[in-house]
């Protein structure tokens, strides 16, 4: 069998993105919504997902599953990613801090939406991959360092949005102490088995309330003593 050319790949990115659509749908109870940003939706149509998983997965990189990206991590979800990066409703003027670069995907569809993205990853390995493949695809509004992601980017902050793809059982205070008055934080909070998808906002007094939507299940947070 030959291969798939881009025609054939911007298919099946179609494809994935409605089944993110009827996902959102079926989940609208839970995450109080039944239509995804379009802006987002447009994002995950552009980003070529089976670009960011390895080789040998890229035949089932635009299912609606996360996938083995080495090291016991994955690539999430790509309703899971969709659903995130809508909560966070990054916008054309703000900056944004990811924690937990993985292989770059979900870097590159911020930096779709916002101005500007700083990610951290603790994995030498991936966030060498990363920066090499967002180079290559042409995205020069993403930075990417290795190292604690909990401790936050100090000399870029303070952040509109943070993003965090890793579990913890509370905000790290730190990050906390980088998101701007009136932004906003994603991550998944609790104990592994009983993880839920949060939202947190930040007023302009710098109080903060938390909203807890869908379970789901990540990897920990990483942490470097």
């Amino acid at each position: 069998m030959k291969p798939m050319n881009e025609s054939h790949l911007a298919i099946l990115r179609r494809h994935m993105v409605e089944m993110v659509a009827i996902h959102a749908d079926l989940a609208s109870d839970e995450i109080g919504k039944a239509v995804l940003d379009e802006r987002v939706m447009a994002a995950m149509r552009k980003v070529p997902r089976h670009l960011f998983v390895p080789a040998p997965l890229a035949p089932y990189a635009y299912q609606d599953s996360p996938l083995p990206i080495g090291f016991d991590k994955t690539i999430s979800q790509p309703f899971i990613v969709a659903l995130m990066t809508d909560l966070l409703s990054p916008q054309p003027d703000e900056k944004v801090l990811e924690v937990g670069t993985g292989l770059g995907y979900h870097a590159a569809i911020l930096a779709e939406l916002a101005d500007r993205v700083w990610s951290i990853e603790i994995i030498e390995e991936f966030a060498s991959i990363a920066r090499d493949l967002l180079r290559q695809l042409g995205y020069t509004n993403i930075e990417i360092r290795e190292g604690d992601g909990s401790r936050g980017w100090r000399e870029h902050a303070p952040f509109d949005k943070i993003l965090v793809s890793a579990a913890a059982d509370k905000v790290p205070a730190t990050l906390l102490d980088q998101l701007k008055p009136s932004g906003r934080l994603v991550m998944p909070l609790g104990p592994e088995e009983m993880q839920r998808l949060t939202v947190v906002e930040k007023d302009a007094n710098d109080r903060t309330k938390a909203q807890e939507l869908l379970p789901v299940r990540f990897s920990r947070l990483e942490t470097i003593m």
